[in-house]
């Protein structure tokens, strides 16, 4: 596809553009600079914010000039939630955040060649600005009864707590960027989720009214959802973020690996960068074979190398499948298989006691007697050993760095026993 438009609509990526004709005749003229912005409300980027990560990273490979921005000022305020006011971080942790942010965002750009990427603050033109100026040149271009039909900021008028001035501004500041990275950067067009439509028009509006004849666009991308109608980006344990210590490289590996087969073909087109001849060609291998999870573990492949690393992604595919059996529990390094273990069912105790009791506890048998019952049909391992003893206890040199024991009963059900000091 030679199209950029063409391949964003054929992988869901396009939801809407202010004018998509005068859009691609300027992607035609070339070359665009355009940005996408991202709020430091929390110390790691989550999942969520993969899809526009990765369209800055298609939309460069396309030939456009990406400019991040990483907002040390909108971060101090946030984005209007729908239902309640957010809670304001002190500027010292907003700056450390978008440091942290910076870092995650930087490894999926290229900052070499013609259209290298930039990385923006919007603090470098918010720090400076008084609160009479901004509200002289900025806050006179924009009408109280349009922001008003925003849908946040009419759902929290009509909600009992309302919303305070600080957030229903957000949509000024938002704006002011879009101005100030035209004049700066020579940028024409904004990219971001659909939920951000009012405020990408916004600047676009703004930049109008105080650039006459300027022609600059807006491009939103869809909101994911899951098939089963929870929200995008949430594990069983909450968000699955890009930072290593928040989420491990396992766990984001097994969030993929567990991707609805309802889903799985739309987070491919979306995220993925293989040809639409490969994609294709994997919705139908999981169309006729969907136990294999031949897309998922694709995809949780591809998206585990991008985000930390083949060598991390080498080694959480080995402790995945060392876990069932196939592979040698005993390779893998204590952090992979700490990680790994922490993911599934476990219990601590001081002693080893015997194996019956070792099941109960880590919630494999619901009774000793339906542990011995386990063991006694086969379907009992530890460390992937095949149990033939329920009553006997493991031996300390079993701990698998002195630490572990992985208990499984039958294929699928795994847990783990940790021996603490006493």
């Amino acid at each position: 596809m030679t199209d950029i438009v063409d391949e964003l609509k054929w992988r869901g990526l396009f939801a809407q553009s202010t004018d998509e004709d005068a859009l691609r005749k300027a992607l035609a003229d070339g070359p665009v600079t355009f940005y996408c912005g991202y709020d430091p409300t929390a110390a790691s980027l989550h999942v969520g914010h993969l899809v526009q990560v990765l369209t800055m990273r298609r939309l460069q490979q396309a030939g456009l000039r990406p400019l991040a921005l990483v907002g040390g000022a909108t971060g101090q305020i946030g984005d209007p939630r729908p239902t309640a006011e957010r809670t304001l971080n002190d500027p010292e942790t907003v700056a450390r955040w978008v440091t942290r942010l910076r870092s995650q965002i930087e490894p999926f750009l290229s900052f070499e060649g013609e259209n290298a990427a930039v990385m923006v603050n919007n603090l470098d033109w918010t720090a400076g600005l008084s609160a009479i100026e901004f509200l002289r040149d900025i806050g006179k271009h924009f009408r109280v009864n349009k922001m008003l039909t925003k849908e946040s900021i009419a759902r929290r008028l009509e909600s009992d707590e309302g919303i305070s001035y600080t957030e229903f501004s957000y949509q000024l500041l938002q704006s002011m960027d879009f101005l100030e990275l035209y004049r700066r950067y020579g940028c024409t067009l904004q990219q971001g989720g659909s939920d951000q439509w009012g405020n990408l028009t916004a600047g676009l509006d703004l930049i109008h009214r105080l650039e006459p004849g300027a022609e600059v666009h807006a491009l939103a991308t869809p909101l994911m959802t899951k098939a089963d109608g929870t929200k995008f980006g949430k594990s069983e344990s909450g968000a699955v973020w890009l930072d290593a210590e928040m989420t491990t490289p396992y766990a984001f590996y097994q969030f993929w690996l567990n991707a609805d087969d309802r889903d799985i073909s739309r987070y491919m087109r979306i995220l993925s960068f293989r040809t639409p001849a490969e994609l294709e060609e994997l919705e139908k291998v999981t169309e006729e074979r969907p136990q294999a999870r031949t897309a998922q573990r694709a995809l949780a492949e591809e998206l585990t190398t991008l985000v930390h690393g083949a060598d991390q992604c080498a080694a959480v595919v080995a402790a995945s499948k060392a876990l069932f059996g196939q592979g040698e529990l005993g390779e893998l390094d204590e952090a992979t298989l700490g990680a790994a273990l922490s993911e599934v069912p476990h219990a601590r105790v001081t002693e080893l006691g015997p194996l019956v009791d070792l099941l109960v506890e880590a919630g494999l048998a619901p009774s000793k007697s339906g542990a011995r019952r386990t063991v006694k049909e086969g379907g009992a391992y530890v460390n992937n050993v095949k149990a033939v003893d329920g009553e006997a206890a493991p031996g300390r040199e079993e701990l698998l760095h002195g630490r572990w024991l992985v208990l499984r009963r039958g294929k699928k059900n795994l847990a783990a026993i940790e021996v603490t000091a006493g």
